[in-house]
């Protein structure tokens, strides 16, 4: 019998994806000795689209593949996507658990540990997964959330958010190691995050 895959399930809605987001899915797959880390691109976001408008999907999509292109044991995944409509983490993991089973570890950053509560049917959630809370050097460390069985991972501490790089290249501001190189090139080339946008 062969062994059960380890998968890593980073969400987001990735508008663009940065270095935070890739060392954060590096990090947990070395720590856990997952077989890989999947950034799952979300078609729309519930919680981001009535605050503000969003990147179309495809795109957001395209330039996450660009940047884990080539690294071992990292994917774009577009799950959400092909599915359509509003993106549930609950539905993405039950998605997964009947397409490739094994053992799924929820991932996501200190930060959003307390508000998990809020997240569509998270007791489907909870039951499914492991929470993979990955702590950045320098942010307090957030307490375990109630009935999850939890891991920790620890990365260097990357402050940089996509709102602050949708600035950055709406008003030309250098974007270089921010974002991989070929992240960037597909961003520019498809006229993302212009002035104005």
């Amino acid at each position: 019998m062969l062994p059960q895959m380890r998968t890593g399930v980073l969400g987001g809605t990735f508008d663009p994806v940065h270095v935070g987001h890739l060392v954060a899915a590096v990090c947990v797959r070395q720590a856990l000795e997952l077989d890989r880390v999947l950034l799952v691109v979300a078609n729309e976001p519930w919680q981001k689209t009535a605050t503000r408008a969003v990147t179309p999907a495809e795109d957001r999509f395209s330039v996450v593949a660009a940047a884990v292109d080539g690294t071992e044991g990292v994917e774009a995944s577009r799950i959400e996507i092909d599915r359509g409509g509003p993106s549930y983490t609950a539905d993405t993991i039950r998605q997964l658990r009947e397409e490739i089973g094994g053992d799924l570890y929820l991932v996501v950053g200190g930060d959003l540990v307390g508000e998990l509560d809020s997240w569509d049917r998270v007791d489907e959630v909870r039951s499914a997964t492991k929470l993979a809370i990955v702590e950045r050097g320098g942010v307090p460390r957030a307490p375990d959330p109630e009935g999850w069985e939890v891991v920790r991972v620890s990365m260097p501490a990357i402050d940089l958010s996509s709102s602050e790089l949708r600035a950055r290249f709406a008003d030309g501001r250098p974007v270089e190691f921010l974002i991989p190189g070929p992240a960037i090139e597909r961003i520019r080339g498809l006229g993302l995050y212009a002035v104005g946008r």
